[in-house]
């Protein structure tokens, strides 16, 4: 093959089947991995550098902290761990709320799981604490198994004199939570241990972001009663987010206008202040800590201004200082929250993986998804006996962490460390921080979240069936609740996989002048038809979802009515067969009167009347071609009308009907059909026998098929189905829809030629069948 400065290249080599391809490529006929008793073997055996690299697998932090270069990434972790630190403090507290927690156990989350994922994690980058999407997923599951409700005391719950224990809803709450983490935790380490860190590719990125985009909408609405400082009724189940927000419209006329004042002005401060660490993120060493800078002003201003006491503002309340002795969750609680901890194993996971991912092809490492997974479930169960909730990444701490300059989990431990010494010293003095301002915060880091609403116009113009998954997705989760919304998602979702598959685009492929190749006569003006070639591509795999539909569009776009073909054909055969009989009759009663008239010439007493006859003596053979074949002679004055031939049929207006926009006559050329199968990706049982279908069905109606372009996968599938015998795998089997082509016509060539010195008649008298 020549390849010219042009660009151009010219190809010559012989016409391929695929039976030509595996002598010419010389194809493999044995698998290139060791057989599978071999890798189970190696796999149980036992040695130093084995044991070594399996160590290392599932204990990342020995493969890299013995490197670690102080001169080169310690500035950098140090500068991102104290960033990510100091937003540890306010986001922690504020989605402790989310989670239906008080805020210290926000603070316990951001600091055991972090120093657990440091030794077990392979990303290097992302922020291992609370993030808002999951933590009102685990609020869900502790207001629904801890409501208001049952922990009325000191009066009648009916006439609303009775008011709740905080105290113990609260304890129990946490108990609820631990249990679920431990869930949680345990589930993940299987799924990783099994390899299962693929589940999340069924969850399609327009799925994700309308999922996380309706959680966003939920955490506004559960923190909405916080800026308007009003109590609202808790509710769970389908269609408890429109429940919430009529009971809080009805609540607004009893507005806390202190509070609301204060969520106004710490949202101006909030947005101002933010915006502008962006645009001024490249000159700035590093982000304006507004958060935290926030939260200290307003606790200082509540405390001295006595807003719980003078204006009834809701604050955090006390804080515990130090930190808890671990306690074992509790057992009896896990049947209880094991079906809600599915879906947070699965949105967990999916969005620290996502982003975990999108850091290291950012900055060239690999990521383990498994051990990820691994890795937040050890996270998880540490973390439970801690009274901790489920962690996940958080998109806005990990975009401070890798912007401020940090290289590896190093920033994670100094974040710890900040957490660690707010816990022991420091969380106490939050006591009076009103929780307007923690709910102002989640606000704030929205945003993100909330932008996703611009993927609409943009699936709109791109794709309107990632636009229904994104848009089902998001109704769903806002109506249905957050597990049954993400269970509804992925069964929409793999819907319409299906009827994607189901429901592809066929085609007739036309060949363009001067190339090789083949496209949709549709979609390009200068694709033109073969000669009596049909060339059928399905843009999807052939399965038993749409092998029927496979069948009929081929019929339709080719324009032949196998059923009409095989109608006419018989029709055609009995018709044949009646005039050979009539004709056998006439030939027997030529042949006795034929025996009369020589009776008479022998026997000269035979007085005969008319004109005489010439008699010839015909052999059979020379009839029988034509006329089926008798028994006798046959006097040639007897005229016999001539016989209408199988292979040439007679044109007959009637026959030139129309049967799928192309007419009878014009289906009768089409001598070969060719399927395409480059976009076959496997072969069931159903494939195989639609397959076999046409050839015998095309076969009777003297079409030939051919297929093309198929995987190496496919023809193994093919032969092992057994639908072909060797003969045809040889011979209708070819590499690309070009070399099918070619063979086509040559095929046909031959024929033709064969048939134009093909006598009908021996004899003189010899009759050719000629095509013009």
């Amino acid at each position: 093959m020549g390849v010219p400065s042009s660009g151009e290249f010219c190809v010559q080599r012989k016409v391929l089947a695929d039976s030509a391809l595996d002598e010419l490529g010389r194809r493999r006929t044995h698998s290139t991995k060791p057989p599978l008793a071999q890798r189970v073997k190696d796999s149980l055996r036992c040695s130093v550098p084995g044991l070594k690299r399996a160590v290392l697998k599932w204990v990342p932090v020995l493969s890299w902290l013995p490197q670690y270069s102080i001169r080169e990434n310690a500035v950098g972790d140090i500068v991102s761990g104290l960033s990510v630190g100091i937003m540890h403090l306010p986001q922690g507290m504020a989605y402790a709320l989310l989670a239906s927690l008080t805020p210290v156990f926000g603070l316990y989350t951001s600091l055991f799981p972090v120093m657990i994922y440091f030794i077990f994690g392979t990303s290097r980058h992302i922020s291992i604490g609370t993030f808002a999407v999951v933590s009102i997923m685990v609020g869900s599951v502790t207001e629904k198994f801890g409501p208001d409700s049952n922990f009325l005391v000191g009066g009648n719950g009916t006439n609303g004199t009775a008011v709740v224990d905080i105290d113990a809803r609260d304890a129990y709450r946490v108990q609820i939570s631990c249990a679920l983490t431990a869930v949680v935790g345990v589930l993940q380490i299987l799924f990783g241990l099994v390899r299962f860190g693929f589940v999340v590719t069924y969850l399609s990125e327009p799925l994700v972001r309308g999922y996380t985009t309706a959680v966003a909408v939920q955490v506004l609405l559960s923190q909405l009663k916080y800026v308007v400082g009003v109590h609202t009724t808790r509710f769970t189940g389908p269609l408890s987010q429109v429940y919430t927000l009529i009971d809080l419209c009805s609540l607004l006329p009893k507005t806390n206008i202190a509070t609301l004042v204060i969520s106004i002005v710490a949202l101006f401060v909030l947005i101002l202040v933010k915006e502008l660490n962006t645009y001024y993120r490249k000159k700035l060493p590093m982000s304006i800590p507004i958060e935290l800078i926030v939260l200290i002003v307003a606790t200082i201003i509540s405390y001295f201004a006595k807003f719980r006491t003078h204006y009834g503002v809701d604050v955090v309340g006390a804080i515990p200082s130090g930190l808890k002795a671990p306690r074992v969750p509790d057992g009896n609680l896990f049947i209880l929250v094991f079906p809600d901890a599915f879906a947070i194993v699965i949105v967990a996971y999916a969005i620290s993986i996502s982003i975990s991912k999108t850091m290291a092809l950012k900055h060239g490492y690999k990521v383990d998804s498994n051990q990820e997974l691994v890795a937040l479930g050890l996270s998880n169960v540490f973390g439970a006996f801690f009274q901790c909730y489920v962690v996940t990444a958080s998109l806005s701490r990990s975009l401070v962490q890798e912007s401020a300059g940090g290289k590896t989990q190093v920033a994670g431990v100094v974040s710890s460390i900040i957490v660690l010494i707010t816990i022991l010293k420091i969380g106490s003095l939050f006591a009076e921080l009103p929780k307007a301002i923690l709910a102002t915060i989640v606000f704030v880091n929205l945003k993100g979240m909330f932008k996703q609403f611009n993927d609409i116009p943009l699936l709109w113009k791109s794709n309107k069936m990632d636009l229904m998954i994104w848009s089902v997705t998001w109704v769903a989760t806002i109506l249905l609740n957050l597990d049954i919304g993400l269970a509804v998602a992925v069964v929409f979702s793999m819907l319409t996989v299906i009827f994607r598959i189901q429901l592809p685009r066929y085609s007739i492929l036309g060949h363009v002048p001067g190339t090789e190749l083949y496209v949709d006569m549709d979609a390009y003006e200068e694709a033109k038809l073969i000669p009596g070639v049909t060339i059928f591509r399905s843009s999807a795999t052939i399965c038993y979802t749409n092998a029927e539909m496979y069948l009929e569009a081929l019929q339709e776009k080719s324009g032949i009515n196998i059923i009409e073909q095989l109608t006419e054909k018989k029709k055609l055969e009995n018709k044949l067969k009646r005039q050979q009989e009539k004709e056998k009759k006439k030939a027997k009663k030529a042949a006795k009167k034929l025996q009369v008239d020589v009776n008479s010439e022998q026997n000269p007493s035979v007085k005969k009347k008319g004109k005489k006859h010439q008699t010839v003596l015909v052999s059979p053979t020379e009839v029988g071609p034509v006329y089926g074949g008798f028994d006798g002679q046959v006097n040639s004055a007897y005229q016999m009308e001539p016989e209408v031939s199988d292979a040439c049929p007679a044109d007959d207006d009637d026959s030139a009907r129309e049967n799928g926009g192309v007419k009878t006559e014009e289906r009768h050329r089409t001598h070969s059909v060719i399927l395409d199968l480059s976009t076959t990706s496997f072969v069931d049982t159903v494939t195989a026998k639609t397959l076999n279908n046409i050839f015998r069905d095309f076969g009777e109606i003297d079409v030939s098929v051919y297929i093309a372009g198929c995987q190496v996968c496919i023809v193994q599938q093919l032969k092992r189905a057994g639908i072909f015998s060797e003969s045809i795998l040889l011979n209708n089997l070819f590499v690309t829809v070009h070399d099918a082509v070619l063979h086509t016509l040559e095929r046909q060539a031959q024929k033709n030629v064969s048939q134009v010195g093909t006598p009908l008649l021996k004899g003189p008298s010899s009759v050719f069948l000629i095509h013009s």
